[in-house]
């Protein structure tokens, strides 16, 4: 049987003496927890580290961000990828400041009602900015309960993150009452450390895809698996295997004209929406494929020449691209919505994804 207490205070102990120090954790006012919350959501902690700074920087609070116009902060949010997030977290920002006065809900229950806010991360702003007692379950989570309770069913069920978050609740400190009213300092607030602890020891110990430091875990003498099957604890958790993605060819093209180079706006519904690319066809074009489909496209190129391949993989598909630069004569732009602008306008004011990043690096001369 788990002594509920020593496990916490076990936990919290090694979390006080190896915790990660990290931007959003020493500042954790509501707001800037939720945007890190998004921000890490699909992405590593060290790639969010300069977004983070930067997007507070532009838009420190939710007033701003609700004001924000599109193509402000999309180009905050390029190169993060899975760009919903952003346009949620806009949606979002203008319902608080409609419905609750510009100050984001402490409850689970609000929050997870706002634009692009699920059970995880409504579950980890409440914990980590309100103090409420609820367990945020991620994947780190789900594989450190696989591992402590020896659960030997698939973790990527409704019923799994059920068992792991009652499991974790029943192990949880006492909720810390007001904890954003006691921020003059860094206040305790246990419940967000519980989960921020379980959130380290995954990423620093239960690890996944490799052998956990058993030797190096605070709670290791609560782990089933490692009780019972030491040396076996990359057995678990069970996760099904992945579904094979979808490979999709594309032709890209830098069209120029002098140092302008042609961009385009992509549709408003579908991958990318609304963001900036340059010009594309479906397929792999051979260089007179390639030159039909720009005169089709009243473009008129006067030299055309091979780029790099490129690979970009998103969750669901890869696009494998090929590339040609293309000189024209001086060009309206108006065609087909092209746009022609220079690198630096291209850099800093059109949201261009990470897709098309092997390509933007031809611009530079």
């Amino acid at each position: 049987m788990i002594n509920m207490s020593e496990f916490a205070d076990k936990l919290l102990a090694w979390y006080k003496a190896n915790r990660r120090i990290l931007p959003w954790r020493e500042d954790p006012t509501p707001y800037h927890v939720w945007i890190s919350e998004i921000m890490l959501q699909q992405t590593r902690v060290e790639a969010v580290r300069e977004y983070y700074k930067r997007f507070l920087i532009s838009l420190p609070d939710i007033a701003s961000l609700a004001a924000a116009p599109e193509d402000v902060y999309l180009k905050l949010w390029e190169g993060l990828g899975y760009y919903s997030r952003i346009r949620n977290l806009h949606k979002a920002a203008q319902v608080v400041m409609e419905e609750y006065g510009g100050e984001l809900p402490g409850d689970a229950e609000d929050l997870i009602k706002l634009p692009g806010i699920g059970r995880y991360t409504s579950s980890a702003i409440a914990s980590i900015a309100f103090g409420r007692k609820i367990p945020a379950v991620d994947g780190n989570l789900l594989r450190i309960f696989a591992r402590l309770c020896a659960y030997e069913e698939s973790i990527k069920t409704p019923a799994a993150i059920k068992e792991a978050s009652d499991y974790y609740l029943s192990l949880m400190p006492q909720e810390t009452p007001d904890v954003v009213s006691m921020r003059t300092e860094r206040a305790e607030n246990l419940c967000g450390d519980f989960n921020q602890a379980l959130m380290d020891l995954g990423t620093a110990v239960c690890l996944p895809g490799t052998r956990p430091a058993c030797d190096q875990c605070p709670v290791s003498d609560f782990c089933r698996l490692h009780r019972e099957k030491p040396g076996q604890e990359m057995t678990l958790p069970v996760i099904p295997a992945h579904k094979e993605r979808k490979t999709e060819t594309l032709t890209v093209f830098l069209i120029r004209n002098g140092e302008k180079t042609a961009v385009r706006k992509r549709p408003s519904k579908g991958l990318l929406a609304g963001l900036y690319e340059f010009p594309n066809a479906k397929g792999t074009l051979e260089q007179d494929d390639a030159v039909r489909w720009l005169k089709k496209h009243g473009v008129q190129p006067l030299r055309i020449h091979k780029l790099c391949s490129a690979v970009h993989v998103f969750t669901h598909k890869e696009w494998h691209m090929t590339g040609y630069e293309v000189r024209i004569d001086p060009f309206d732009g108006d065609t087909d919505g092209f746009i022609m602008a220079y690198p630096e306008e291209i850099r800093e004011k059109y949201c261009i994804p990470s897709a098309f990043s092997a390509y933007l690096q031809c611009l530079d001369p």
